[in-house]
């Protein structure tokens, strides 16, 4: 089992579980580190804080994870040791959901054009007041009896390749790299490859390119174990990694989705020495901030 899992969604992005429950699973399952990393969202953060407060072995790191658009495809970019007190950083924040809102309420009006028909009032209870995304209208159609698993609905109506798919408010990713790096945060590229247990997500095209453009603009690291990544995809993720001088971060990415074989905490993750480089960057950054 893992100590360390860098990647998990709350009640206040398109998690399942409350913070309070899901530092509780986390510490159960004897994870070390963790990190609550919930979408265009730092809401949930205080709770999981105080929550881990009874649990004097487990730490939490204040994260975040920021979606942005590349042609044909989007780039998911995390955020660790974010400054969610501050007021700059939580504007553009309320942006960002304000984005995320209006293009879920445009898909539900697209499914409903199709005659499949999902209440927005529903998708909004199922967000309970966090951040709207797409798994909450996949949820809202699991409900209404149209699909099986939430990942059915991307794969058939809302992935990108969809009939009922909304584009969204256009973020780059080295504008989200910057966006954390000047909130002091470490920027860090999420999934960078295909992943089996997800549903419209493709490569970033050039993942190299990619990887250039991104530590040129501030990117400290990249997730190499990752949900479902098979060996050669993490063999393959570290040697990149190694060079361009990223470090090697990871988690399972849980949502407690309610697909099935859904990555969950501890089973995957990077290794400790990963919280001690990411812990050195952050000071480092500090220090010349």
């Amino acid at each position: 089992m893992a100590k360390v899992d860098l990647h998990l969604h709350t009640t206040f992005s398109d998690g399942r579980l409350t913070p309070t429950k899901l530092v509780e699973l986390c510490a159960d399952r004897g994870l070390r580190v963790i990190s609550i990393s919930d979408h265009d969202s730092t809401e949930g953060l205080p709770e999981a804080l105080e929550a881990a407060d009874r649990f004097p072995q487990l730490t939490v790191i204040p994260g975040i994870e920021l979606s942005t658009d590349v042609p044909g495809s989007e780039i998911h970019v995390l955020g660790y040791f974010v400054d969610y007190e501050s007021p700059v950083f939580q504007n553009t924040l309320t942006r960002f959901r304000e984005g995320r809102q209006e293009r879920a309420r445009k898909m539900v009006e697209k499914l409903g054009d199709m005659g499949v028909n999902v209440s927005w009032e529903r998708v909004q209870e199922l967000s309970g007041g966090g951040a709207i995304g797409r798994p909450h209208v996949a949820q809202a159609m699991v409900e209404a009896g149209y699909i099986e698993f939430p990942r059915d609905a991307f794969d058939k109506y809302i992935g990108r390749n969809g009939p009922a798919y909304v584009e969204r408010v256009k973020l780059t990713p080295a504008d989200a790299v910057r966006v954390l790096a000047d909130n002091g945060a470490l920027p860090v590229m999420a999934h960078p490859t295909y992943s089996e247990s997800k549903t419209g997500r493709d490569e970033a095209g050039s993942l190299t390119d990619t990887l250039q453009e991104l530590k040129e603009a501030g990117l400290v690291g990249m997730e190499v174990y990752y949900g479902d990544y098979t060996p050669a995809q993490v063999d393959r993720l570290a040697g990149l990694a190694a060079e361009f001088g990223l470090v090697p971060c990871g988690g399972s990415d849980y949502h407690a989705s309610g697909n099935p074989d859904e990555p969950e905490p501890g089973t995957v993750g990077p290794p400790m020495e990963t919280v001690e480089a990411l812990k050195y960057q952050w000071k480092q950054s500090a220090a010349t901030s």
